[in-house]
């Protein structure tokens, strides 16, 4: 121990162990490094085999859609290892887009699955080599059955480039792995082209938001797009309404009793005379109103916003942001009210 109270020896220790954590951070500094360059080596790789094809397109591209646009039955996609993968996604972007298709894995359709491909058919293959076993092996069959083949691969001089109807060359100059052997810039670049095949048919058919919404009920769009105000109002024994001859109180009442924050007004003959709502009861308190006598025709809103029942729940959202509202009462032509709108209702649809 040194005069000073500190262990001399302990100070080398300590500088050396520091030094270490010094390394290490430098280490984990060059590890970083080399990997965000990777990275970035993989992104820049994967965006040129992509952005090469598209000086590839030509009229095999239409021809290809020309086939499918022809066809009667479905697309069949395949592939296997990871242009199976991609055949999968492909399938399923054509199916959600207006191509009515599905996946058929190769090597099961050499065992029964084959049945699934009927002479209506447009049979896509993917293969970036177009010398996978297991396609190579089902093409003939197919192509006896009638179905028609278009295949996606590498290599025109392949055995599927010369047995298809129609080739698309989807060549990367190398992988994005740099052994240039993992499938990456050539798995990315057919996935590409399939969704540039189910763009084009989707364009070609005419398909609409309405349509796109049909195929995916359950997302958002879909709900947006489908929600009719009907699906989603309150109605009957839920509905708040009361005649124009009764009272602030009793509407106070029915507000209370159904939790939507207003209340319809009808008149004698049920058709809708006004609105009454939070809003309008607050502005009376302020003003100092008795209301102990007054009737609900003397304070109620006239001619309130409406929607018919059928109108798309997306509209009712409109209409009550550009008026500023926060219900809306539902009507038929003959202004029978038939339903009530509040906003939580249409965030519990999340429709907003």
């Amino acid at each position: 121990m040194s005069d000073t109270g500190v262990d001399s020896a302990a100070t080398p220790a300590r500088g050396i162990e520091t030094a270490a954590r010094g390394v290490e951070a430098a280490a984990r500094s060059v590890e970083a490094a080399r990997l965000l360059a990777r990275a970035r080596e993989v992104l820049r790789i994967e965006a040129e085999a992509v952005a090469a094809l598209a000086a590839r397109i030509d009229e095999r591209f239409a021809a290809a859609c020309e086939l499918i646009l022809a066809c009667r039955g479905r697309v069949v996609v395949s592939g296997m290892g990871k242009s199976g993968h991609v055949a999968r996604k492909i399938a399923a972007t054509l199916a959600s887009t207006g191509t009515p298709s599905f996946f058929v894995h190769p090597a099961e359709a050499s065992h029964g699955d084959l049945g699934m491909i009927m002479r209506d058919d447009v049979f896509v293959a993917l293969s970036n080599s177009g010398s996978t076993e297991e396609l190579v092996t089902i093409v003939p069959i197919v192509k006896r059955q009638g179905a028609r083949l278009v295949a996606i691969t590498g290599n025109d001089a392949s055995p599927l480039a010369r047995a298809a109807d129609v080739h698309l060359n989807a060549r990367v100059d190398r992988e994005a792995c740099p052994m240039n052997l993992a499938p990456t810039a050539s798995t990315t670049a057919a996935l590409a082209l399939g969704d540039a095949l189910a763009v084009a048919l989707l364009d070609a058919r005419g398909f609409g938001p309405e349509d796109f919404a049909r195929s995916h009920p359950g997302g958002l769009l879909g709900r947006r797009l489908l929600t009719r105000v009907t699906d989603v109002m309150r109605s009957g024994e839920a509905l708040p309404a009361v005649r124009s001859d009764a009272r602030v109180v009793d509407a106070i009442i029915e507000i209370t009793r159904k939790r939507m924050g207003m209340t319809a007004v009808l008149d004698d003959e049920g058709r809708l005379a006004g609105i009454f709502t939070d809003g309008d009861l607050r502005r009376l308190l302020e003003q100092g109103r008795d209301l102990r006598g007054l009737r609900i025709d003397e304070v109620m809103t006239r001619s309130p916003a409406t929607i018919g029942a059928l109108a798309l729940a997306a509209e009712a959202v409109r209409v009550m942001e550009e008026r500023r509202i926060t219900q809306l009462l539902v009507v038929e032509d003959d202004a029978r009210l038939v339903g009530a709108l509040n906003v939580h209702d249409l965030l519990a649809a999340k429709i907003v």
